[in-house]
């Protein structure tokens, strides 16, 4: 194309594609560019919108569709946008609204989507969240490819905006920050500084158990809701662990988390729409309002146990202490490093706030099953009281009496088993990997149904072929 093709109007969007194809120079397209009418630019802008919009939607979600069904991968067709969230929406709030049974058998409850797509399609299978597809990777083996995945290309799926507010810790992060901050945390969680938090522990617990006296002394019998009680005494424990001479602003702390993961979960449920979140609704102001006050009550303890490990006035004996200290000294021992080696005082609060969402649920919970299990299991319940009763007497359990409790760690491990914390873990594919015998192409989802691995008869052997039964001989013949 010659100078003179180059000094006419472009008047229609072909010319200005032709021109752009077939005259690669720069500044030959910037000068047709500069000669588009205005309207012509947006009908291109437009176009280049909508076929951006449809690769989002349509073209990428079937291709990443048809290279995993290739392998032999079964699941749901897609469906555009909603994927399969309607069908899992409606299985859940019908398993919800039927009365839970006296059962271990929770699986049809707690996740009964993932439970029928794996009936249906097997245990490699696939549906979709949205337009993005999920692969349920249920065999023990590629579960372990996928979690020791060294290369990089296997990394945590993104979060909603909605979790980011709750915490910005270590469960979220990837690469090198979780390497860092993994490391730098570890000390905090060495066997050695746990066993002098025992003593702490045992306070917590004496004064939930002299509470639950003063309650049956006044009666013959009492009726106790076991589980706003753990969930105090978990919060109380690990207020006293986090924070030490802090703890009673720690279970202020804790008290507005707890606030604020109601309403983040209630938020959850509900149709996202991004943006919302910034609307001035009533709840959306009351859930920033709290994540101002946490952030600021918790950079006021982190602070002043700051000051006081400088001055003398603080041991290195709670989990903020030990945290402050191991981020220090690995300050100071790579002084000479571009990099940073060290924590913020924000990435310390966003870990203090991970203490409490990692552990007091979690605590709670075990504690609460383990108490409606043994119920269930009077001769186990017998079992485990004839062993503490012989191991430490009316002496306060040690660290050295804890380590011969055989029947009682046997117990909460099964527990558990049947009714895990986490039902799932989730991660996704950046980059193309190969797990077994199956390429996954980049952008896929991956979860790992742990709760249905856990209630797999085939990695399981079961008492009398029933998983009702809890059986200290269970052998896992999986992970």
């Amino acid at each position: 194309m010659d100078d003179g093709v180059m000094g006419q109007k472009v008047d229609t969007v072909s010319e200005f594609i032709y021109a752009l194809l077939l005259c690669w120079p720069w500044r030959l397209y910037c000068l047709y560019l500069s000669k588009l009418d205005w309207l012509s630019l947006l009908l291109l802008l437009g176009l280049y919108g909508t076929g951006r919009i449809a690769y989002s939607i349509w073209w990428k979600p079937k291709s990443l569709e048809r290279k995993l069904k290739k392998q032999g991968v079964k699941g749901t067709p897609y469906k555009l946008l909603v994927g399969d969230m309607k069908n899992c929406i409606r299985m859940i709030t019908e398993a919800w609204s039927k009365p839970i049974n006296l059962t271990h058998q929770i699986v049809q409850r707690v996740d009964p989507f993932t439970l029928n797509i794996v009936q249906k399609y097997g245990k490699i299978s696939m549906f979709w969240n949205g337009k993005t597809p999920r692969l349920i990777i249920s065999d023990p083996e590629l579960m372990k490819e996928v979690l020791f995945n060294k290369q990089g290309h296997i990394q945590k799926p993104p979060v909603s905006p909605l979790i980011l507010i709750l915490a910005r810790g270590l469960t979220l992060l990837d690469g090198e920050k979780w390497a860092l901050h993994r490391r730098l945390i570890n000390p905090a969680f060495h066997l050695e500084k746990l066993k002098g938090m025992i003593p702490v522990f045992a306070i917590s617990c004496k004064e939930m158990i002299e509470q639950w006296k003063k309650m049956v002394n006044h009666q013959e019998a009492c009726e106790v809701d076991v589980w706003p009680e753990l969930q105090k005494t978990a919060k109380d424990i690990i207020s006293r662990a986090a924070f030490g001479s802090n703890y009673e602003e720690g279970k202020k702390i804790f008290q507005l988390q707890q606030e604020l993961v109601v309403l983040t979960v209630e938020a959850m449920r509900t149709l996202y729409i991004p943006g919302f979140r910034f609307f001035p609704t009533k709840k959306n102001q009351r859930r920033n309002k709290l994540n101002i006050e946490i952030t600021s009550m918790l950079r006021d303890v982190v602070e002043r146990k700051q000051n006081e490990m400088r001055t003398g006035q603080s041991g290195v004996d709670d989990l903020l202490s030990l945290l402050l200290h191991s981020s220090e000294q690995s300050s100071s021992e790579n002084a000479s490093s571009t990099k940073s080696n060290g924590l913020t005082i924000e990435e310390i609060i966003e870990e203090c706030k991970v203490f409490y969402l990692a552990g007091q649920e979690t605590t709670s919970a075990l504690l609460t099953w383990t108490m409606i299990v043994l119920a269930m299991h009077p001769d186990w319940q017998e079992k485990a009281r004839e062993e503490v009763l012989q191991i430490c007497g009316k002496k306060e359990p040690d660290f050295e009496a804890l380590t011969h409790l055989k029947i009682v760690t046997m117990i909460l491990n099964e527990i558990l088993r049947l009714y895990p914390p986490v039902i799932a873990l989730y991660q996704h594919t950046h980059k193309e990997t190969k797990i077994g015998d199956i390429t996954i192409p980049a952008g896929v989802d991956l979860t790992l149904p742990t709760l249905l691995i856990h209630h797999d008869p085939e990695f399981w052997v079961m008492t009398q072929k029933n998983s009702d039964q809890i059986d200290s001989l269970r052998s896992f013949k999986g992970i």
